[in-house]
């Protein structure tokens, strides 16, 4: 991460997931990096997307380690309670779908609540945020998937919304919505099997394609080789 300052300190968080652990290896190899602190559930201190308050204990457990220069949230969930993704309306659940929403969305956006003052100012900083090509309401060509797309969707507006603010107090902040392509993980195998991403060569194109984003003021929506993806 040659456009951060030399030994920046970075949170991975998510890093039992497949991206996530891909991301703390690429990053822990980086001689320009100084830290990077590995969170996940199982991690100390513990967290978990459902509870804001182990969230806010997280953050605050971990401000001394800081302040960071790159957060990397690499959660998410597509199967919850071994059900997938709906594919008709007369599946949708109420309950299952507000859970959705808030792993995907809710949880992320009190992350950012949180983490974001524990942000370097004065310097180049970066967030990103796991999201997926199916949040693209313009791209939406297949349907299904309601309760993911909508959480997907749902996140992106939340990262737009939280990059406008930032940028007021750190001018020097990139916000990205990361489309990871289809990575070989839990999440996807029984979706795409092993037709999928190598983990590892997903997260060193999102680390390189992280590197040349700009600060803008605004959160910017791009997958794994660079290109811009439709809000």
């Amino acid at each position: 991460m040659n456009s951060l300052p030399d030994v920046y300190r970075a949170v991975v968080f998510g890093a039992s997931g497949a991206l996530g652990a891909a991301f703390v290896q690429h990053l822990q190899r980086d001689p320009r990096c100084g830290q990077v602190v590995a969170v996940s559930r199982q991690s100390q201190p513990g967290w978990d997307l459902r509870s804001e308050e182990s969230i806010q204990t997280c953050a605050q457990t971990l401000s001394a380690q800081g302040p960071f220069h790159l957060v990397i949230d690499a959660t998410g969930v597509l199967t919850i309670d071994a059900r997938g993704p709906e594919k008709r309306l007369d599946e949708l659940d109420a309950d299952h779908l507000l859970l959705a929403l808030h792993l995907n969305a809710v949880g992320p956006a009190l992350l950012l609540k949180y983490f974001t003052p524990l942000l370097a100012t004065g310097q180049r900083v970066v967030w990103a945020k796991l999201s997926a090509r199916v949040g693209s309401i313009e791209d939406n060509r297949k349907g299904g998937w309601y309760g993911y797309r909508a959480a997907k969707a749902a996140l992106n507006m939340l990262l737009q919304t939280s990059a406008i603010e930032l940028a007021r107090r750190r001018p020097l902040a990139v916000v990205a919505a990361l489309q990871p392509g289809t990575v070989r993980s839990a999440l996807s195998q029984p979706f795409v099997g092993d037709a999928a991403l190598d983990p590892d060569a997903s997260a060193q194109s999102l680390l390189s394609v992280l590197d040349a984003l700009q600060p803008t003021g605004r959160a910017q929506f791009v997958d794994h080789q660079g290109q811009s993806i439709p809000w």
